[in-house]
């Protein structure tokens, strides 16, 4: 990939989370500044935590089953993109998400 489309690509990506880290930012401190309850603000932020965490986690799992998915790949010998390939990869991270919903489920 040349450097010349990579680069907008990521300053894109990176203008992008900028602003939702600021937006989140000032959320956060309007709900503190509009004198709501303290639970209910620690209550939301708990949950925010939860969800980041819970997305750390299936990120986390799904890759894991795609790389398992790419070791498939290479253990076959397959070097040309095949039907078989794209399954295998669709499968892998098919499963990798199962996966996360069962864990998921166990521990909420």
């Amino acid at each position: 990939m040349e450097l010349g489309i990579l680069v907008p690509i990521v300053l894109f990506i990176c203008i992008t989370y900028a602003i939702k880290i600021v937006v989140d930012a000032r959320v956060r401190s309007r709900m503190i500044g509009a004198g709501g309850s303290e639970e209910l603000v620690n209550s939301i932020l708990r949950d925010e935590e939860q969800r980041r965490r819970q997305s750390s986690l299936r990120w986390g799992i799904v890759l894991v089953s795609v790389g398992i998915g790419f070791g498939l790949i290479q253990l076959f010998g397959w070097h040309d993109v095949t039907p078989g390939m794209v399954a295998v990869l669709a499968g892998a991270t098919g499963l990798g998400n199962l996966a996360f919903f069962a864990i998921a489920r166990r521990l909420g």
